[in-house]
């Protein structure tokens, strides 16, 4: 297969909101790729989620890219006055558990950051299951 009939190995990705059940809107994130497990790392797109908690235009990787990291920005969408509802479900969390009252930030985890394998031609698909304490990834379709 030449490699103008290769199809182009792509990521996209979305955020849930697991706290509220809600799609994660306005969450700023970054790609960055790298060749080799020693590579150096290079951003090469960004973007932020849409209504959906979706974001779908990342470009395609660079050829020779073994590895993709996604850097999510999630501190901003915690405290955001648009999000008032993620207060009142990180007040009500914190009332459930042995949490610090008191944090530094408006996020337990104010950034995310997700690695990956990939290899040529592949699409992957990256969810980010998120909310105030904790978070999780997977592998989607």
């Amino acid at each position: 297969m030449s490699s103008e009939t290769a199809a182009a190995t792509s990521v996209s990705t979305h955020i849930l909101d697991t706290s509220v059940g809600r799609p994660a809107e306005g969450v700023a994130l970054t790609l960055s790729v790298r060749s080799g497990s020693e590579g150096a790392w290079t951003a090469h797109g960004a973007g932020k989620t849409d209504a959906d908690g979706r974001c779908k235009d990342l470009p395609a990787l660079p050829d020779g890219t073994t590895h993709v990291r996604l850097d999510f920005a999630v501190e901003d969408y915690f405290v955001s006055s648009k999000h008032c509802t993620h207060h009142k479900a990180i007040q009500q969390a914190e009332e459930q558990q042995d949490a610090p009252r008191v944090r530094d930030s408006g996020a337990f985890f104010p950034e995310v950051a997700i690695t990956f394998a990939v290899k040529p031609g592949e699409h992957y698909h990256v969810p980010l299951l998120l909310n105030p304490f904790g978070y999780s990834v997977y592998r989607g379709s």
